[in-house]
């Protein structure tokens, strides 16, 4: 009995950290936006993979966006690998933005506009999965 309350305290202890971890609190995900741009940088990091890319807003002014998606475990039960997307390439990114109107957002899916393959995953999809 002492041993299950020390596992259920231990659990209750860790639980909080976790979700905060998880939170996507930040982003705007009743909102989508989908941006053309470049590649910049790909950081098939753990614990979240970050998408680098460049982008021209209304302006003609250049824009650079980081786009924050799951781990590279998840990544790559969807197919993903860490040579999915190099500098250079050209990409529509679908994203839900930051709340507070920097560039920035969380991952919904990016499409390869040369060869029209998508890549996708959702942080709003795959909370628990993370």
């Amino acid at each position: 009995m002492k041993r299950l309350l020390a596992i259920c305290v231990a659990g209750v202890a860790v639980a909080p950290p976790a979700l905060a971890h998880h939170s996507v609190a930040m982003f705007d995900m009743a909102h989508t936006v989908t941006l053309n741009g470049t590649i910049k940088a790909f950081e098939w990091t753990n614990p979240h993979v970050v998408i680098w890319f460049v982008t021209t807003d209304d302006k003609g002014q250049q824009q650079l966006w980081p786009v924050e998606s799951t781990s590279p475990g998840n990544l790559t039960r969807s197919g993903w690998t860490k040579h999915s997307l190099n500098p250079g390439d050209k990409v529509a990114v679908e994203l839900h933005p930051l709340r507070d109107g920097r560039n920035g957002g969380a991952l919904q899916r990016v499409t390869l506009t040369e060869t029209g393959k998508i890549l996708d995953f959702s942080l709003q999809n795959n909370k628990a999965g993370d």
